[in-house]
């Protein structure tokens, strides 16, 4: 018998990725959206296969009555605490109200689960909803991916393309960072979205890579020698961090706001995936580091 998923989220890029691995497994996909929601959006998701339902989502019976009968809910909702917080937990609460049996929360991030609170204000609102999912009877299964490698593109201090520099902080040239790309990570959701024995929590990576060998992957591709260099000591960059917060309390209502993105960088320098659950799933094809640098040098 097919499984069925229903997915929030599912506009977004990564919950399209994985709404798309969903029906690539042969799983009947739902996706619930708000009325306000773009309708070229909707018209991919059905185009796919998705059974989209525009719903209120604030109403916990209407959320439930779209879980009926569903085997997994899969959250790939991106925001802050109205977001993170209140709305998955009207998702979660219809779904429970429904009696599905498998809840995925939004956690594709680093597993902060080793990480102090207060580091990191998306982390911080995870946290909350994890304490709230964890009290209730659904089963519940965090995906944590480390960083998208997306960013690698966006010349970041890790690597810095317009001034051809790689950046590190502490004495930590070699420490392995967590990279997973949108694809890697949307096959591995669904999967986890279509096993019951998967446990609560998750590492995965496509690849792991420190500054050093980041610089030897770029020398292979371009034959480019970059600028390897440390930036800060950690302790340094934290209190920088802080600083760079209180001077803006406007952030605090962004999603990606500049102090964030340094908690992001932070927390990569602070904690590693030691525990991959790579080998779970015979069927994904983890990308290397040389092949997705290739991709955009």
């Amino acid at each position: 018998m097919k499984r069925t998923i229903l997915v929030a989220g599912a506009t977004g890029n990564l919950g399209n990725r994985i709404c798309r691995e969903l029906i690539q497994r042969g799983a009947i996909v739902k996706a619930i959206v708000r009325d306000s929601t773009d309708l070229d959006k909707i018209e991919v998701l059905e185009k796919m296969g998705v059974e989209v339902r525009i719903i209120d989502l604030n109403d916990i019976d209407s959320i439930s009555a779209e879980c009926i009968d569903v085997d997994c809910v899969v959250s790939a909702l991106a925001g802050l605490g109205d977001v993170i917080i209140d709305l998955q937990k009207k998702i979660l609460d219809g779904a429970i109200k429904a009696d599905v049996p498998r809840f995925i929360p939004s956690d594709f991030c680093t597993d902060y689960n080793n990480l102090k609170e207060g580091q990191n204000r998306n982390f911080d609102l995870r946290r909350t909803f994890k304490k709230y999912i964890d009290q209730s009877p659904i089963k519940a299964s965090s995906i944590f991916n480390g960083c998208f490698a997306d960013i690698l593109k966006y010349n970041t201090p890790i690597l810095n393309l317009k001034d051809q520099s790689i950046g590190y902080w502490g004495e930590k040239a070699d420490w392995k960072l967590d990279f997973t790309t949108m694809d890697d990570t949307a096959a591995f959701t669904a999967e986890v979205a279509l096993d019951d024995s998967a446990p609560r929590n998750l590492q995965i990576a496509s690849f792991q890579i420190s500054p050093k060998m980041i610089l030897d992957d770029v020398k292979e591709i371009t034959g480019q020698e970059f600028n390897l260099h440390q930036l800060a000591t950690l302790e340094s960059f934290a209190e920088y961090i802080k600083k760079q917060r209180a001077d803006d309390p406007a952030g605090e209502s962004e999603l990606y706001a500049k102090f964030q993105q340094g908690q992001y960088m932070y927390s990569m320098f602070s904690t590693q995936h030691n525990h991959l659950a790579n080998d779970r799933y015979e069927s994904i094809v983890w990308t290397a580091s040389i092949d997705y640098l290739k991709t955009f040098l």
